[in-house]
């Protein structure tokens, strides 16, 4: 029989909390998650993996072959593949490898050379094993090139657009070269930069007749977060899953996805943190990742309104992407995403207001926020370096009792 314990509320909050179940495996925390396959229930990764073997097993097959299925490969999608296949078969060639331990086969290879799409169900019976034991083991993932965030490229430092917000509009042909020269337009509307607006951007006081809140500071700060957060989650290609990486921004940004009001800086890095080091993210870097993001979000805003306005067109594209994606899903599954939808459509709109501000902006006020970003992570290593020596103090108090006791 299930065992269930009744969390404690809070007085200040006014939800009643269902009662919630133990992880069946570890039998320490609360469960969160349930297997699809055999109904056991979990709290995190470690304990997924360790509960049935051959549960985990048959469940990343079957969601490796649908996903196989469900691709819709191009050109491009096939270059980056092939590029994989061979540099992993290359590697594997010079390692001189066991032949049970080899990639694929030479006639799978040639398939794929020859411009032939592959699926998961193409593969033998003893590749499938392999490229299963790869993708567990995290051999797969040592074959992906490390994404360079735009951010951090030269060019990123010299966006410029118009007054109204859109693309510089080149007039003559003679003049290009002398632009080009001059204020490296072509190099900022490359393709490593997100492009800019394609429609002027409109006036603050035409979308709303209300003052701007004194917190959309704050509020962009949480937004340029959760962007990084995913663009690095995905190695800057979002576009490969529109819905995953939409639903990454609304669960690590409280302002789009929970309808948050962070005051402060501190409150709203906090909370992105928070998001960062829970269960669902936390195999990806923890806390050393989170604190990188910070540095995302301080070079962004040392590079100005252009590229923070280029930014949230990217993330607005980013949203827009994962709602059409969705409503494909729904239509095709008949499944319930509206809720989601609905936390989109918000986004999309929150998105879109915050970049027409953004526009609006002073130079300088980029660069007040910036030190604020810097001098707020200084507080949290302090806060996070102070409790680690804490409990490093604790426990040394606990060796030498243990150790007193002993002698007596």
């Amino acid at each position: 029989m299930e065992e269930e314990i009744r969390t404690s509320v809070d007085s200040s909050s006014s939800v009643n909390l269902p009662l919630r179940t133990v992880c069946h495996v570890c039998h320490k925390q609360f469960s969160q998650y349930t297997c699809p396959r055999c109904n056991s229930r979990y709290c995190s990764l470690q304990c997924y993996k360790s509960h049935s073997n051959r549960c985990t097993e048959s469940f990343m097959r079957e969601n490796v072959v649908e996903e196989l299925r469900q691709l819709r490969t191009d050109d491009r999608t096939k270059r980056k593949t092939l590029d994989i296949l061979k540099r992993f078969h290359s590697e594997e060639e010079m390692e001189d490898l066991d032949e049970d331990d080899s990639t694929l086969s030479e006639e799978t290879i040639e398939k794929v050379l020859a411009g032939g799409q592959l699926s998961f169900d193409d593969l033998s019976a003893e590749e499938k094993k392999r490229f299963l034991r790869a993708m567990a083991s995290g051999e797969l993932s040592k074959m992906i090139e490390p994404w360079e965030a735009w951010w951090t490229k030269p060019s990123a430092r010299t966006i410029s657009l118009s007054k109204e917000g859109t693309t510089l509009v080149q007039l003559h042909a003679e003049q290009q070269s002398t632009i080009s020269l001059t204020s490296g337009v072509e190099a900022n509307q490359s393709s490593e930069i997100p492009r800019a607006p394609d429609t002027p951007l409109p006036l603050l006081s035409k979308l709303s007749s209300a003052k701007p809140s004194p917190l959309l500071a704050v509020h962009l700060v949480d937004i340029i977060y959760s962007y990084c957060f995913t663009l690095r989650l995905y190695n800057g290609d979002w576009q490969s899953d529109a819905i995953g990486s939409a639903l990454v921004v609304l669960s690590v940004s409280s302002v789009l996805g929970q309808s948050g009001q962070p005051e402060t800086v501190l409150e709203a890095l906090s909370s992105c943190l928070e998001q960062t080091c829970s269960p669902a993210y936390r195999h990806v870097g923890g806390l050393q990742l989170g604190l990188s993001i910070i540095d995302d979000v301080a070079i962004l805003l040392s590079l100005g309104g252009p590229a923070l306005v280029c930014l949230l067109c990217d993330l607005q594209r980013l949203i827009q992407a994962g709602e059409r994606d969705l409503k494909s899903e729904k239509r095709r599954k008949k499944s319930r995403w509206s809720d989601i939808g609905t936390k989109l459509k918000h986004a999309d709109r929150k998105i879109f207001f915050i970049m027409c501000w953004v526009h609006e902006q002073p130079s300088e006020a980029w660069s007040t926020l910036e030190n604020i970003v810097k001098m707020e992570k200084s507080s949290i290593m302090e806060f996070e370096n102070h409790k680690m020596s804490t409990k490093m103090d604790s426990k040394a108090k606990r060796s030498d009792k243990v150790l007193i006791e002993e002698i007596k």
